[in-house]
């Protein structure tokens, strides 16, 4: 049996650097923004970081959508190069403020890639909707159109967990041809009801077994609440809901108050009545296996509309690209490969699944290999 050897990312990324420097640009601004995810700026190859590039101006906008202005930032390079990036975050209440979103957008845009962030106002409520395609198709037919930004009228898209498919879904509309360079989908589904089906159960699409992450249930259980509860009960289990998510954030950033957090959705459980206070109990002992049990005969109907689903929507005639966490238990690796099959008749398609990717952000450590296959990645996305 091969053994498998764990190495540092500094490592690979140094002989990543010998190797690009005498191969192509492309994979020399791939490293670069690879080193710049990682945030690996401090180790003896940090300037490389800087490669090729420049200050940039961040500004708040409202795009127009078919439901009304939605609130944005623009990343804006002083010397732009390459298509402009919708980027999009994953379901979240702090939206375009989110750490990990305003992290990447400025990575982008010190490459020299202008980024518009759009608020999907769905996914601040933590609820995946038909809507959510369309608000990305108008943010990204708007940006095609802003001249002295897209000056060929050509975007890209990039979605983030839940919004990577959904962006997807977006490259496909009829509004969006000849409009979009590329799609890359991070961390994103193919079939919404396969996800779906996977978080209540454990059980991927080839029948083995994986243990699914409680926030995917959770996130389930807020979008099909109004199914389990009596009508007056749906908004107080909903707001329990968000606070407990809120709570799972803030571990990221303030143990404390996310402890404080955690408590307050203790304490909303206790008032609520049954059953809606039965179902909080389940997600604050992060109880996967009963809450799937409940959740899942709702799953199918929910996720009914094709909308959601790039699988079971028009396919984009640009380049998609579809990166993922091979270990991903919130939307399986298994999607990506699944909605590389159903594309590739219709389209070119990149496929990555990768361990140094958690759900959906860069990871420090690596196999040799790893980092490079990365950088590819990321190099022939910038060629596009």
């Amino acid at each position: 049996m091969r053994r498998k050897v764990r190495i540092s990312l500094a490592v690979v990324l140094g002989a990543g650097l010998l190797l690009a420097l005498f191969v192509v640009p492309d994979l020399l601004r791939g490293l670069a923004l690879v080193i710049r995810a990682a945030g690996m700026q401090e180790q003896w190859f940090g300037s490389l970081a800087h490669w090729q590039t420049g200050p940039f101006e961040v500004s708040e906008l409202q795009v127009p959508s078919r439901y009304g202005p939605l609130r944005a930032r623009l990343y804006r390079p002083r010397e732009p190069r390459d298509h402009p990036v919708v980027l999009t975050s994953g379901v979240h209440a702090d939206g375009i403020d989110e750490p990990r979103l305003v992290k990447l957008a400025r990575d982008l845009a010190a490459g020299g890639q202008v980024v518009l962030t759009p608020e999907p106002t769905d996914l601040l409520r933590y609820e995946i909707t038909p809507r959510l395609p369309d608000m990305i198709e108008d943010a990204a037919r708007w940006l095609s159109e802003q001249r002295e930004l897209a000056p060929d009228g050509k975007v890209s898209l990039l979605g983030i967990s839940f919004s990577g498919g959904l962006s997807v879904v977006a490259a496909g509309r009829p509004a969006l041809k000849e409009k979009v360079a590329a799609t890359l989908s991070l961390g994103g589904h193919g079939d919404l009801s396969r996800v779906l089906s996977f978080l209540c159960t454990g059980v991927l699409p080839d029948g083995q077994s994986l243990k699914p992450h409680d926030y995917g249930v959770v996130v389930i259980l807020l979008n099909v609440a109004d199914r389990l509860v009596p009508p007056e009960q749906v908004e107080p289990l909903r707001a329990a809901i968000r606070t407990f998510l809120r709570a799972s954030h803030l571990t990221l950033t303030d143990a404390r108050r996310a402890e404080e957090t955690f408590e307050e959705a203790r304490r909303l459980q206790r008032q609520l009545p049954e059953p809606a206070a039965t179902l909080m109990g389940y997600v604050n002992t992060r109880e996967v296996t009963a809450l799937g049990a409940r959740l899942l005969p709702h799953v199918q109907a929910f996720a009914a509309d094709p909308s959601v689903s790039p699988e079971r929507s028009p396919p984009p005639a640009s380049p998609v690209y579809l990166l993922h966490g091979a270990d991903d238990t919130v939307i399986p690796a298994m999607e990506a490969s699944l909605l590389a099959q159903a594309l590739r008749p219709h389209t070119k398609v990149h496929l990555l699944a990768t361990p140094l990717i958690t759900h959906a952000e860069v990871d420090r450590s690596a196999q040799f290999g790893d980092v490079w296959e990365l950088v590819s990645f990321w190099a022939r996305l910038i060629d596009e």
